[in-house]
């Protein structure tokens, strides 16, 4: 056998064969490989980086606008004759009263000057069709403002609201962009008398869906979201848990658990929306379950999360020492009592974590929704697990096929508020695993 002792490491006085003269020369190349190996990790590292900042920065610059939104003060006089003529104070008479209308003579009012229908029209048309609703849940909660004049805050329309923002640019000829000079006369006008302000935008967070940007809100497609998840985690769970036992525990090890288990596995990479086409066929076309409700949804995205947790529970129960099993049958206890008193306790952790993440993967989930037809435009918010709803990855989608500008910064807004829940559901499955791990 021929000496393979670097001639760095020989005695001294001895004097280097042939092989260990060639395996020093080796050395500096091997070292040379070694650092450019690293290198290249942290090149990629800096790759992917510099992606995830690049994306981050792009959501939260055209998104973070959104939780604002312009608001411009205005008089309005509660006119008795056109709120409530019968002078009942019904609340369903007080609340379809022509606040418009009043809305405009307010505006009108306020710029006496204007004149012409198209004028007019430009004019009323720089206040939302949601301030009509503000001004009549405020009359039918406070039926005594009637006959009044109040100082209200209304929300601006789209455009304006895009233009105190920013996100028009002044800077260019009339005739390429969607609010006129004469409209940002009068938004400056208002602006400089500090009738113009920014606050924050509630109505994101506690409405649902709508075709004015500015009334567009996220609350539908969050409790969509959560009664999916409820329905997903309801049978994904305790069928995931109970099959990895079934087949890590009991299952005798012959061809058939192993078809079961490369079938599980290769269930896991199937594109999500296979199971979309799964849940249409059988769930829609066969039981003829409602479409774009939460039940529908949370059924396909369980098939879909199954396979996830299974394989997750099995690698759970496969980490609990075979010395835990060995110590409850020398103390007399059966197969089963060792699996549910020992070794399922002690894999819980594990198996939580995979469940959350599987959850998480489900939470982001579009394609196999779109399947169901959770693509329709919802504006109630459910209030059943059969109920029309959409959930927040389609909410996105929809939002960012819409051609208003003031849609790009709610489509932006609705991802970070859908990462904020990844982030929190992957958080858990961290804290989870970090309290409640056993190390062997």
């Amino acid at each position: 056998m021929s000496n393979a002792v670097p001639s760095a490491v020989l005695p001294r006085g001895v004097a280097p064969t042939p092989t260990s003269a060639r395996v020093k020369a080796s050395l500096a190349r091997r070292y040379r490989a070694e650092r450019r190996f690293r290198a290249y990790g942290i090149v990629a590292i800096a790759v992917a980086l510099g992606f995830l900042v690049v994306l981050f920065t792009s959501i939260i610059g055209n998104g973070y606008s959104a939780f604002w939104q312009a608001n411009v003060r205005l008089d309005v006089t509660l006119d008795a004759t056109t709120v409530d003529p019968d002078g009942t104070r019904a609340p369903e008479k007080l609340a379809t009263a022509d606040y418009a209308g009043l809305i405009k003579g307010a505006l009108g009012e306020r710029f006496p000057g204007v004149s012409g229908r198209d004028a007019r029209r430009k004019l009323s048309g720089l206040v939302s069709q949601g301030g009509a609703y503000d001004l009549a849940r405020m009359v039918t909660n406070d039926p005594s403002l009637v006959g009044r004049t109040i100082s209200v805050w209304l929300p601006l329309s789209d455009d304006a609201d895009m233009l105190i923002k920013g996100h028009i640019p002044r800077d260019v000829p009339q005739a390429n962009r969607r609010v006129s000079d004469q409209e940002i006369a009068w938004l400056d006008d208002l602006a400089a008398q500090g009738e113009v302000e920014r606050k924050f935008n509630v109505r994101f967070f506690t409405s649902g869906d709508s075709r004015e940007p500015e009334l567009a809100g996220i609350w539908g497609a969050t409790v969509g979201s959560l009664m999916t998840m409820l329905v997903t985690i309801a049978i994904s769970f305790p069928l995931g848990v109970a099959s990895a036992v079934y087949l890590e525990e009991f299952a005798r090890k012959n061809r058939w658990t192993d078809l079961i288990e490369v079938n599980i596995n290769n269930l896991a990479a199937v594109p999500s929306i296979v199971f979309g086409l799964l849940g249409l066929a059988v769930f829609l076309n066969f039981f003829g379950l409602p479409r774009s409700a939460p039940l529908v949804g949370g059924l396909v995205l369980a098939i879909m999360t199954l396979p996830t947790i299974i394989i997750a529970g099995r690698a759970a129960l496969t980490s609990v020492p075979p010395s835990i099993r060995e110590a409850a049958y020398g103390l007399g206890a059966s197969p089963v009592q060792a699996v549910f008193h020992h070794v399922l306790p002690l894999a819980m952790p594990g198996m939580l974590t995979g469940a959350i993440i599987g959850m998480a993967r489900a939470l982001g989930e579009t394609a196999p929704l779109l399947m169901i037809g959770m693509v329709a435009f919802i504006v109630d918010i459910p209030h059943g697990f059969r109920d029309p709803s959409t959930v927040l990855p389609v909410q996105v989608y929809l939002w960012a096929d819409s051609p208003e500008r003031a849609f790009v910064e709610k489509t932006s807004a609705a991802i970070m508020v859908l990462l904020a829940f990844l982030i929190v559901m992957n958080a858990a499955a961290v804290y989870l695993r970090k309290k409640f791990e056993v190390r062997w």
